[in-house]
């Protein structure tokens, strides 16, 4: 199978506002190149003894994105992107713009990331690929071990990582035995997280059928009860069949998703917490956090706090 390969010329300021504009598209394999020099955090995660010398960072970005070659017309797809692109410039400098095109052969992208992917610590939550032997002095730990699949959700993203940090703080000085909601559930770390942290059920939703297996793969490594989980496929901004299955009276809604999925979606958000309950949602580039946050204010709820990471934000608020 052959691939097209589309790369935009861009600047470092623009790379996470590029790589979510592809996101608000349906694109979710992003390649970023830079001369952006690591930071000593991110040499140590790396099992290299010694880093290639750069060229100084000149501010140029390359963010490539790949469309299987399958013979469909992928015109009016970027065309999309390209309005998307000249949209942006209106928030930040993109540079250039110029996208160039070319082929590549199939390549395993399933199993070659995960040598990018090592154990690393959210709070006193410790996160740990399954094909990773953890170490003695972690054994004493609270564990969560992941295998996305081909699911969103290592955890290393900033969006989830801002999940996780409020069901730390708003699950611990909550009522025990929650009930939680978990929106858009990828490879089900969140609904891992909120079991883990004494849920007494959890139900997720996810528009792809593949996250419903990773979820229930993720969940048996660690050791979880399989019942505790009520999983379903569907859009829960519309489906009025999925929305009577998802029912009401949760404690804590969580959504680590789009913005442009979130803003729709708030209006259903009330009448799935009870009278105190809490939505907790990511995925928010910082550009489009005002119009979330105005959403989620329209819809009836009160923002109780907003946390920054990166160029991601974290919205919490309450009934």
């Amino acid at each position: 199978m052959r691939w097209n390969k589309y790369t935009i010329e861009t600047t470092t300021a623009a790379e996470d506002y590029m790589s979510a504009m592809l996101m608000d598209l349906g694109i979710m394999g992003v390649e970023i190149e830079d001369k952006v020099p690591l930071t000593r955090e991110e040499q140590a995660d790396m099992f290299i003894d010694f880093l290639p010398e750069l060229p100084p960072d000149d501010g140029v970005s390359h963010v490539s994105f790949y469309l299987e070659d399958d013979g469909t017309d992928k015109r009016k797809l970027l065309k999309q992107v390209k309005t998307a692109l000249e949209e942006l410039r209106r928030t930040v400098e993109v540079g250039s713009g110029m996208i160039t095109s070319s082929q590549t052969e199939d390549l395993d992208w399933i199993n070659n990331w995960k040598k990018y992917f090592r154990s690393f610590y959210i709070e006193d939550i410790l996160i740990k690929p399954t094909w990773e032997e953890i170490k003695p002095e972690d054994t004493d730990k609270f564990v969560i071990e992941i295998d996305p699949g081909i699911s969103f959700g290592t955890g290393k993203h900033e969006t989830t990582q801002l999940c996780i940090r409020q069901l730390l703080k708003y699950m611990k000085n909550g009522a025990p035995s929650q009930k939680v909601l978990d929106v858009g559930c990828g490879s089900g770390i969140l609904s891992i997280v909120a079991l883990k942290l004494g849920a007494r059920a959890v139900v997720g939703t996810d528009l792809d059928a593949d996250c419903l297996i990773s979820t229930r793969d993720n969940m048996a490594v660690n050791h979880l009860d399989e019942r505790a989980g009520t999983f379903y496929i569907g859009n829960l901004i519309d489906d009025t069949t999925l929305q009577q299955k998802v029912g009401t009276g949760y404690d804590i809604v969580v959504a680590n998703i789009l913005a442009d999925v979130i803003i729709p979606m708030a209006p259903v958000i009330p009448g799935c917490l009870k009278e105190g309950g809490y939505f907790i949602t990511s995925g928010i580039i910082d550009f489009k956090e005002e119009e979330v946050r105005a959403a989620i204010e329209v819809a009836g709820l009160t923002v109780v706090e907003i946390n920054h990471q990166g160029e991601w934000v974290g919205i919490t608020a309450r009934k």
